[in-house]
């Protein structure tokens, strides 16, 4: 795979955090809310069981700080992680230390290996940065029969002000979109979503006080029908190929 690829402003911003803070701003400070929210993310991802004893790619892999996660606390067959942005795969090389996974630059709309290379693709927090996220996930069904996608809740009103407040997620063309335009895309894609939760409350980059207050409130957020699905912070879903 070519070690350099055309970029763009979602990558060039990637690969300059990369570069600035030897990986992403999320995975790399001290800040409460940016830990809570990450472990968060680690927790239910794992949760769904879909990497044990699997050959898993994850596409779109970036720093590698929660491919190396998965890795380390789920027992898979093989784990493979690809992204556009070289410094942040430069960064996740180094950071495998002896693992045995393999980081390599590479455009996840259209990937070097043949069809069902892999058991399950992961596409983790990609699609909102992607102009064509559509095309992401035909690219996973392609290479894998089962699919899991990680996304902010685009259900959530108070996700949408953030976005348009925050100058970390104006810079990062941060956007996302509802639980049932996800599953548009998955059924477009020949796709059949057979797993769907929400999780979170914390947003990342918050002061102290209102992470702890958020964290405390989270259990209840994720509990309560409804509440869940339009004030959690993430989603995850499973889907299975069925064309």
């Amino acid at each position: 795979m070519d070690e350099e690829l055309p970029v763009n402003i979602n990558v060039n911003v990637f690969d300059r955090d990369a570069m600035s803070y030897g990986g992403y701003l999320y995975t790399t400070n001290t800040s409460l809310s940016s830990w809570l929210a990450t472990q968060r993310t680690t927790d239910v991802i794992l949760q769904t069981g879909c990497f044990a004893g699997r050959r898993v790619l994850d596409m779109a892999c970036g720093d590698g700080f929660y491919t190396i996660r998965f890795w380390d606390h789920s027992a898979p067959l093989a784990m493979t992680g690809v992204d556009a942005a070289c410094r942040a795969v430069q960064v996740a090389n180094v950071n495998r230390q002896n693992r045995p996974i393999q980081f390599v630059v590479g455009d996840v709309h259209a990937l070097p290996w043949p069809d069902n290379s892999f058991d399950v693709a992961l596409v983790q927090s990609v699609l909102h940065h992607d102009d064509n996220p559509v095309g992401i996930i035909r690219e996973a069904f392609r290479l894998a029969p089962e699919i899991l996608i990680h996304e902010p809740n685009g259900n959530n009103l108070g996700l949408k002000i953030i976005e348009r407040l925050s100058r970390y997620h104006r810079e990062h063309r941060e956007k996302s979109y509802t639980s049932l335009r996800l599953k548009r895309w998955v059924k477009d894609a020949g796709g059949q979503v057979i797993y769907q939760k929400f999780a979170g409350f914390v947003p990342m980059f918050c002061p102290d006080w209102l992470a702890r207050t958020m964290k405390a409130i989270e259990p209840v957020v994720e509990r309560v029908l409804l509440l869940n699905a339009c004030g959690s912070a993430v989603m995850v879903l499973v889907a299975r190929r069925v064309v």
